[in-house]
Parts: structure tokens; C-alpha cells; sequence
């Protein structure tokens, strides 16, 4: 088959044109819509149909006011009409082991990144969903930033802690694709190639040069690499580590 031979279907084209929307319209996402979302990341993968995840709708304006704070002062997050916090959730499979005399082994590594891949596997499902549906999302990292405080203000019991935040609404900006790495530097056959590192990075500093000048007007002069270098030369929330164990997770 042609290597350049294009296959698509609706579902891929709904993939290909994911944006990152941080403007929206002020029109409510319907009960039925966030319902039908919910319903749709449930159907993704989960690890021995654990189900280790739950998702809080924040719709309250003061408490979107609050979180926006919290995640790095995202203004974006008090302005969209539905916030979902997508959390890692082994309090639910807790009960589920108490309900039959069992003590759950929550505090393992495999188990934390169990519930977090649940997590992200389900919401990437209701990203999906959402964009099919004519609504706008982008992932808030920067929860974790506050986790302590958004875990107050969420009210969220032990073994359950705030993954990301996810902004969803009605589109108010057309945003343009942003590049992805060249496929060869992701994919590898039959084992993995350090060599396509360096290629891989090359050309995609070139496409991002450009993205970056046109799309700031020439103001933002810089490359990919030039902003990994930036974002890992020094650690990041530190204090996960502490509250993760706090929530009882990662004890050992």
C-alpha cells in the first residue's frame, strides 16, 4: 500500500482537527450534552474494569472562580461554562473491598498509576466526545499547582486526588492547528531507535520556528527544544509527592 495513501473516517477527522479552545461563547453545555460525554469516556479502556476514576462538574461560577485561581490564575477556567476535574479515584474501589470484609492495597505505585492512566484514558474519551459535538476543550494541568486547595474546595476524600482540569464549552475563537512532532521521531519498529531523537527534533524546531513568528506576529522567536530546555531545567510542583501520599497514595 502507498505510504502517503490518506485513510481517514469521521472519527479520525475529529482526532486531526483537536484544537486547544480557551474562548467561549457564554451558552450552557445541556445536561443531556455533559451527560452523554460522561457516558462515552466510561466506554474507554480501564484496567480490570476497575473504573478507578471520577469526573466533578463544575458549573458553580464562584468555584470556578476559585479553581481558576488555583491553577496558575487561568482566567479561561472562570469563563468557560462547564469545568470537569477529572480525578483518580481508588476511595470508590475502597468501599467496593470493605463491602466484603477486605482491606484495599491502595499505597502501591501500580495501583496510583492505574487509577491515573483510568483517568486519562476516560478523559481523552470525553475530549473526543466533546469536539464531535461541536464543543471546545483544553486540558488544565495547572490544577496540581493548587492540588491542596482544590482538594478542599472539591471536597475530595482520601485515595481520590484532581489529575487535570478540562475546560469544556461552545467555541468563541478559531485557533489554528499546531504541529506535532514528525511521525519518525514517534514511531519506532520492532525496538526502539535513540537516533531518531536528534532528527526527529531538528525538523520539528524548524516547523515550530515558524509556527511561533506567525503565530505571535514575529514577537515569540524561540524553537520546541528551546522550550522543553526551559520547562525541565528545573523541578515542577514539587510538593506531588507529599500530597499524593497524604491522599494515600504512593506510600511505598
Amino acid at each position: 500500500m502507498d505510504g502517503q495513501q490518506k485513510i481517514t473516517s469521521e472519527t479520525i477527522g475529529v482526532m486531526m482537527r483537536h484544537r486547544s479552545i480557551r474562548r467561549f461563547k457564554p451558552d450552557p453545555v445541556p445536561e443531556e450534552v455533559l451527560e452523554t460525554i460522561v457516558r462515552a469516556a466510561q466506554m474507554a479502556s480501564t484496567s480490570s474494569n476497575t473504573q478507578s476514576y471520577s469526573v466533578i462538574a463544575v458549573t458553580d461560577a464562584e468555584l470556578k472562580r476559585r479553581l481558576a485561581d488555583v491553577a496558575d490564575r487561568q482566567d479561561f477556567i472562570a469563563q468557560c461554562p462547564l469545568f470537569l476535574v477529572w480525578c483518580a479515584d481508588l476511595y470508590r474501589n475502597r468501599v467496593a473491598c470493605e463491602k466484603h470484609g477486605v482491606e484495599i492495597v491502595a499505597w502501591t505505585t501500580e495501583n496510583f498509576l492505574m487509577a491515573s492512566v483510568d483517568t486519562a484514558l476516560a478523559a481523552q474519551n470525553a475530549a473526543l466526545a466533546a469536539e464531535s459535538l461541536g464543543l471546545g476543550i483544553v486540558f488544565i494541568g495547572g490544577l496540581r499547582s493548587g492540588v491542596r486547595e482544590a482538594t478542599r474546595l472539591l471536597k475530595l476524600p482520601p485515595l481520590v486526588y484532581p489529575v487535570f482540569g478540562m475546560c469544556v464549552g461552545y467555541p468563541d475563537q478559531d485557533p489554528g492547528l499546531r504541529p506535532r512532532l514528525p511521525l519518525e521521531a514517534i514511531l519506532h519498529r520492532n525496538e526502539y531507535d535513540p537516533g531518531k531523537a536528534e532528527k526527529g527534533i531538528e525538523a520539528y524546531d524548524e516547523v515550530m520556528h515558524r509556527y511561533y513568528l506567525e503565530r505571535t506576529g514575529g514577537r515569540r522567536d524561540t524553537t520546541w527544544s528551546k522550550e522543553m530546555a526551559a520547562k525541565f531545567v528545573r523541578p515542577r510542583r514539587a510538593h506531588l509527592r507529599e500530597y499524593l501520599e497524604e491522599q494515600g497514595f504512593l506510600l511505598k
